[in-house]
């Protein structure tokens, strides 16, 4: 086993999920401010996965006796509007989704079955991740304004207490 490439692999999958974390963690913020529940909900939880994923790569590289690198790749971009937010979400996904595939193969060929096992998990959580934020963009292009509108008002009902009583 080339234990070396898999070390390099793995960091370079924990600075994009650090970057997804922080991306993700911006986003959830702005949302909240907005009123946007729901979204902000699910950027908060993804960012949670994220952090986890992270976890599972460092674990593997210490099992390898390599360094942990805590460096995001890319700065957090400052989006405010909603469809923008989810235009780079559902790319990020993709890219993630696309590189963990190609270095789960490039880990296959240096036997290391476990790291390769590894990046194809995190391609199941990237390809669910992907499916949510496009439901999401599916919900944006159906309802349009009125879908914010929509979370904005819930949240004002349940503040206001006009929500249903317990």
């Amino acid at each position: 086993m080339m234990k070396e490439k898999s070390i390099e692999l793995l960091n370079k999958a924990i600075a994009d999920e650090l970057t997804a974390v922080h991306q993700y963690m911006y986003f959830h913020f702005h949302c909240d401010d907005q009123g946007y529940d729901l979204l902000a909900n699910l950027f908060r939880k993804t960012a949670i996965e994220e952090m986890m994923h992270i976890e599972r790569l460092a674990e593997r590289i210490l099992f390898l006796d390599g360094e942990v690198e805590m460096a995001a790749s890319d700065q957090v971009k400052k989006i405010h509007e909603v469809k923008e937010m989810l235009d780079l979400a559902v790319a990020m996904e993709t890219s993630s989704a696309n590189d963990y595939n190609h270095w789960a193969n490039e880990c296959s060929q240096n036997a290391d079955s476990a790291s390769k096992k590894l990046f194809e998990a995190l391609v199941e959580d990237e390809e669910r991740h992907f499916d949510q934020y496009d439901d999401e963009m599916d919900n944006m292009r159906k309802f349009g304004d009125n879908y914010l509108a929509l979370q904005s008002i819930e949240r004002s009902k349940n503040i206001g207490g006009g929500g249903a009583p317990a």
